[in-house]
């Protein structure tokens, strides 16, 4: 219940949107507990050198993205290349590694023709997560690129991907070398997409992150339509870029020029912000203008409830317009 605008927005994200701190606090500590357990695997006869010095955190909840609830955490697992080589004029996602003749684990994966089968590896993984402790199942992500690790009194999973780092290249790049879901691999570089949105949440004022996950609850629950996570995130980044001047310190006002741009841009490429994988807009023309019509329809509702806020005077019917907009969880008027 509120009596503001401003009121009902920070009961909203406090209550509905952000994660709730004791449960970021306790996941944090369930994935450093999982990391030191995983980190023993590497003692099992059999398995992969695992390299922890580059393990990465990635996914929205590395960057401050996720709204609420915690469903999964993604973590990279780092495997020691042992002298394997990769053919770096394959396509980014459908990368061929070849495995080393002295590392039985990876030549335990490895194809005829001496590559390596990521579905094997992940395959391994998962067997051996099996084991861990305080966990209750694993088993392959249906994308085919992870080993979903369940916990026993959790809310939250883990996706678990095991990943090379390759060497600089010619052109000072290095890459991680993922599962592709096809039994080969691709690359990524999840240090560039975290950089990238922390670099235009300080540029401005710490104004995006908030948003990106206010996007997330609007795109989750109201649509038909959904945006994948990524592209969402994405768009909302290139979004907070291009505004010459502040963001608003009022979040309403945010997100109503938020969905204005997503209007404008879901029918058009949008590219990755690590650089890496070009077009990420996969939706099909439908789908595309499905959630344009809904972010312009909701568009003109938020433009409505701000006119009722500041021109009105009437908060009762300015926060009932954004409950149109966010649906049932958003406060009502008290």
């Amino acid at each position: 219940m509120a009596t503001t605008v401003n009121k009902a927005f920070e009961e909203f994200m406090k209550e509905s949107v952000n994660l709730d701190s004791g449960v970021v606090s306790a996941a944090r500590k369930s994935r450093d507990n999982l990391l030191d357990n995983i980190s023993e695997l590497s003692e099992e006869d059999g398995f992969f050198t695992l390299c922890s010095d580059f393990n990465e955190h990635f996914g929205s909840f590395a960057r401050r993205t996720k709204c609420r609830e915690l469903d999964d955490i993604d973590l990279m697992i780092g495997i020691s290349g042992n002298g394997a080589t990769y053919n770096g004029s394959d396509p980014w996602d459908n990368i061929r590694i070849y495995v080393s003749s002295k590392d039985s684990a990876q030549n335990d994966c490895s194809r005829d023709d001496g590559t390596l089968n990521s579905t094997k590896v992940l395959n391994k993984f998962k067997k051996a997560l099996e084991g861990v402790r305080e966990y209750s199942r694993s088993e392959l992500h249906r994308n085919g690129e992870a080993v979903v690790l369940n916990l026993i009194s959790k809310d939250w999973s883990f996706d678990i991907v095991p990943c090379f780092k390759t060497a600089v290249d010619d052109n000072g790049n290095e890459y991680y070398l993922i599962p592709n879901g096809s039994g080969n691999w691709k690359k990524t570089d999840p240090r560039k997409d975290r950089e990238y949105v922390s670099s235009v949440n300080q540029e401005k004022s710490g104004r995006a992150l908030e948003l990106i996950r206010l996007a997330k609850k609007w795109n989750r629950d109201t649509n038909v339509t959904t945006i994948p996570s990524y592209l969402l995130e994405t768009l909302v980044v290139y979004f907070c870029e291009s505004c010459s001047d502040e963001l608003s310190p009022c979040i309403d006002y945010r997100f109503r020029d938020a969905l204005k741009y997503i209007n404008n841009n879901i029918g058009v490429a949008v590219y990755d912000m690590k650089g890496i994988q070009g077009n990420i807009n996969y939706l099909s023309l439908s789908d595309r203008m499905a959630i344009a019509n809904k972010a312009y329809d909701d568009y003109q509702k938020a433009i409505s409830a701000i006119n009722y806020e500041t021109t009105q005077k009437d908060m009762e019917s300015s926060i009932s317009k954004w409950g149109e907009i966010f649906g049932s969880d958003f406060p009502e008027y008290d």
